[in-house]
């Protein structure tokens, strides 16, 4: 193997490394009662974030607002689990996949509850630091804690 391959094979683990790291930051800045410049600081400047049944917000500005004003509105605490990244990195691009697992507090009622789904995320290398391009969170499941699973509605929305 050559000087060159070994670096090659390097950087995309690094990539790859970084790349989990974001997701990571991410997920404790929301969990941590929505710090919320920390969480716009992982967007680019156009990026978007887009939780499907949660809205969609284009633009760092737009992502922090809805994290200072509504995501509290809609979950008063949540506790991300994310697991089995499938990430895709090519050259200063890349793309991942994460299911998601979590036990939240509803705003509506202040009910204890289970959320599941996946993220489906774009990223862009900014500078050397990846950066979410478009995040999309998709739901597979939304359940108050007192009910089962088996009412309710499974797969993507």
């Amino acid at each position: 193997m050559t000087n060159q391959e070994i670096e090659r094979r390097l950087q995309l683990l690094e990539d790859v490394e970084a790349i989990k790291n974001l997701k990571n930051r991410y997920c404790y800045w929301c969990d941590a009662n929505y710090d919320v410049a920390n969480i716009a600081s992982c967007f680019t400047e156009d990026g978007i974030w887009d939780g499907g049944s949660f809205g969609s917000y284009n633009g760092r500005a737009a992502v922090h607002k809805f994290f200072a004003e509504d995501a509290p509105k809609l979950l008063l605490f949540a506790m991300h689990m994310v697991m089995n990244p499938v990430i895709e990195v090519t050259g200063q691009t890349a793309t991942g996949r994460w299911y998601i697992f979590e036990p939240v507090t509803f705003a509506d009622g202040k009910k204890a509850g289970w959320l599941a789904g996946y993220y489906h995320d774009d990223f862009v290398k900014v500078n050397g630091e990846w950066k979410y391009k478009h995040l999309r969170f998709r739901q597979y499941l939304s359940t108050p804690f007192s009910e089962p699973w088996l009412k309710t509605k499974f797969g993507p929305e």
